[in-house]
């Protein structure tokens, strides 16, 4: 899954350890996922969206988008 993440945030011209703050979770955290290297939870990925008052969807996207098939 990628992410805009680190696009978002850089709009808001914010520290990635402000936001950490703010999310609760450490700067670590927000580096990986910025990186790709880590999926957020649920919960997480929600407070991400909400905070920047946007869907989950605009911020997380599926590489392989092959969902049609359902």
């Amino acid at each position: 899954m990628k992410n805009r993440v680190k696009e978002f945030r850089k709009e808001k011209q914010m520290r990635q350890e402000d936001f950490a703050k703010i999310l609760g979770v450490t700067r670590q955290t927000i580096i990986a996922i910025e990186n790709n290297k880590y999926n957020p939870t649920l919960e997480l990925a929600m407070k991400i969206s909400r905070f920047f008052r946007v869907s989950v969807e605009d911020i997380f996207l599926l590489e392989d988008e092959k969902t049609d098939a359902f």
